[in-house]
């Protein structure tokens, strides 16, 4: 999993059908290696524009999708409570 915050939407006027319904947006890596690393997300769960996410990636990001056959490879499947973390320092 990735941690990652979520910078804007991404609209495609063009897809393959099996994408129609999906909201995908563009986020940015937070810390590790990958940090600043942006990618298109498909997002699930209802985020929005500058929360901080969790995503799954490859295999894992399809099932969560419940269909192995959809060309994703990246999806938002939980919001990291910041006020949490900020008060566990």
């Amino acid at each position: 999993m990735i941690a990652a915050k979520l910078i804007d939407n991404v609209w495609a006027t063009r897809k393959t059908e099996s994408l129609t319904g999906l909201k995908f947006m563009l986020a940015e890596v937070i810390g590790g290696v990958d940090a600043g690393r942006q990618l298109i997300v498909a997002d699930i769960i209802g985020a929005g524009i500058g929360e901080r996410v969790i995503i799954c990636t490859g295999s894992s990001a399809r099932r969560m999708l419940n269909n192995d056959d959809v060309p994703v490879d990246a999806v938002v499947v939980g919001i990291i409570d910041v006020d949490c973390i900020l008060e566990k320092s």
